[in-house]
Parts: C-alpha cells; structure tokens; sequence
C-alpha cells in the first residue's frame, strides 16, 4: 500500500460527502489516477475540478498534480520491491470468535501495520522542527490523558534519563497547573490519538494564550489538535476504535516517542551517554542476580 493511499485511508472519516467522492474513486482506480487529466477525474468519479483540488490538499498535497507526482513515484516503487504479505489482517470487534493462534497473529500484525505505516506517512521536515523546539526549550510539558498518557509517561521517563527538564503528571488537575503556567521559553507536547480529547484542547488554547511552543502527535486526520499545534507529527492505525480499545495507536505513538527521544539524544551524544550510563548504574543494585 502506497503512502497515498494510507493517508487517504486514515483520514476517510473525517472528510465531507464530496470528498469521500474522490476518495472513494481514488481508492478504487489508484492505477490509473495519475494518467487522467483532472478534467475525466471529475467526470469519472461525479464530482468538480475543485473537489479533486481540495482532496488532495486535505491529504498534504498542493494540488492533482503534485499528488500525481508522487503517485507515480510509489507505485514504481512499490512495483520493485517486495509486495506486501498476502494474509488478510482483520481487524475486527475483539468479540468475534477466534483461536488464540488468530487472536495473537491479529495483534501482532496490527501493531506491525501501524509502525510501517506511521513511517511511511512521516514527515521529516517537521520532525527535525519538533526535535528543534525540544532541544531549545528551558521546560518540557507534556500532557495526556487515558491510553495516550501512558505514552507520555514512557517520553517522561526516556527524557529525565538524559536530564531535560521534564514534567509530567497523569492526574489532569496537575496538566491544567502545568499549561496555567506555561511561557515562550517551554515545548509543549499533547498526546491523542483522535486529536479531539476535550481536556488535550483546553490545554492546548492555554498554550496558545501564554504562546509557548507545540508539538501534537496524532493519528493522521482532520483534527482540531493537530490545526492548533505548530508541529503536527501523526500516526497510523489499524484500529476499531470504539471496541478494541487503544492498541496498535498506542504502539504508535510509543514510536513516535522512540524516534524523538532518538534523535535528542543523538545530538548531544557525548554528554548523553554518560547520563544513561548513570541512570542505569542508579537502578542496576536494584536488580537480583537470578
């Protein structure tokens, strides 16, 4: 699957009617969308010029012809290497009958799929942007609440390691203290997978208001997070949201937080290392010997 078709897939819900039009067209003649004028586009799948623009501008593209662009690229690609597995992956309701050979082979392969496909869909542009006001800032916040939470938690963690000045409290009460006293010289950071978590929101305008840096990570979508933050970085899932709870979005973003906290501490590499040789000796007389 190309990286086209990934984010026209994951932001599928969120489009208007129109423009589940031109997805759906899309999706369905992916082949042969970049050797068509704009013109029999519109024609073919009922819809105006003007609603392929758009399409392809809500999926990160400046127009039909840039995403053509890079259609054609992929799918060269794509056709080159190695085809993706065959095995159908269900990511069906967790209460659907199944072995545990299927249950284990649904999860697995649904957490593979989301780490792929959050590669493919990665922006490294902003990347370095997020890694930068990380690396600037006098304080990092982050916040998160549910599933996301326990993934800040881990970047809490994986940061004091390596001695950035860190805060984070699973208690909301504590967040709302934290953006309270936000300033321009902290990096806010804002963990949610729809990016419409009422409590990730209210934080957020309190980071606007006191006009301190952003970094939200998301699943790639239309969300109301990701337009408020200053670095959007997204994920992809595979998930059933409402049933199956958070899974392959959480593996998600314990990627994205394995990439940041990667790249931080490369830059600073000398200084780095000591510190996490530190922090392990700190723990290891804490460990027994078998």
């Amino acid at each position: 699957m190309t990286n086209i078709e990934i984010r026209a897939r994951a932001i599928y819900s969120s489009l208007s009617p129109v423009e589940k039009q031109v997805a759906d067209y899309f999706l369905d003649n992916i082949h042969q969308v970049f050797s068509m004028p704009i013109a029999r586009l519109a024609r073919e799948a009922g819809v105006s010029q003007v609603a392929w623009v758009r399409f392809c501008k809500t999926i990160g593209f400046e127009g039909l012809k840039d995403l053509k662009k890079r259609l054609y690229a992929e799918l060269n690609e794509t056709a080159g290497g190695r085809e993706a597995d065959t095995v159908e992956q269900i990511y069906a309701d967790i209460k659907d009958p199944s072995t545990i050979r299927q249950t284990v082979q649904t999860i697995c392969l649904s957490s593979v799929q989301a780490i792929e496909e959050t590669e493919k869909i990665l922006d490294e542009g902003v990347l370095e942007q997020a890694v930068q006001l990380l690396l600037q800032a006098d304080s990092i916040k982050l916040f998160g609440v549910g599933a996301s939470a326990l993934v800040a938690e881990d970047f809490y963690g994986k940061l004091l390691r390596i001695g950035k000045n860190v805060f984070f409290s699973k208690d909301i009460h504590i967040q709302l203290t934290y953006g309270a006293t936000l300033t321009g010289r902290d990096a806010a950071v804002f963990f949610s997978d729809s990016g419409t978590t009422r409590e990730m929101l209210e934080l957020m305008e309190l980071a606007g208001k006191h006009k301190c840096p952003t970094i939200s990570v998301t699943r790639f979508s239309k969300n109301p997070l990701a337009r408020k933050a200053q670095c959007a970085l997204y994920t992809s899932s595979p998930e059933i949201y409402r049933r199956s709870g958070a899974m392959s979005s959480r593996i998600a973003q314990l990627i994205m937080v394995d990439i940041l906290f990667t790249i931080i501490a490369n830059r600073d590499y000398h200084n780095v290392r000591q510190m996490l040789e530190d922090s392990y000796e700190s723990c290891a007389s804490h460990k027994t010997s078998g």
